[in-house]
C-alpha cells in the first residue's frame, strides 16, 4: 500500500511516543510507573490505528 508523507509523519510520531513508553516500562520493571507506562503505550497503539485508518479514509493520495 501507497502511504502519503503526511501518513508516514504521523505513523513516526506514535511509534517514537510508543517505543519512549515501553523503555520506560522496561527501565522501571516491577514498579508502578512500569505498569502505567505500559498500559498508556498500548492505549496508543488503538490510538495511532484510528488516526492512521481515519487519515487512509479521508487522504486521496493513501487511499
Amino acid at each position: 500500500m501507497k502511504t502519503c508523507h503526511q501518513f508516514d509523519t504521523v505513523r513516526a510520531e506514535y511509534e517514537r511516543e510508543i517505543g519512549f513508553m515501553l523503555a520506560h516500562s522496561r527501565r522501571h520493571a516491577g514498579r508502578p510507573a512500569a505498569k502505567s507506562s505500559a498500559k498508556q503505550a498500548a492505549s496508543t497503539k488503538q490510538r495511532m490505528a484510528r488516526a492512521l485508518s481515519s487519515h487512509v479514509g479521508r487522504c486521496l493520495e493513501c487511499g
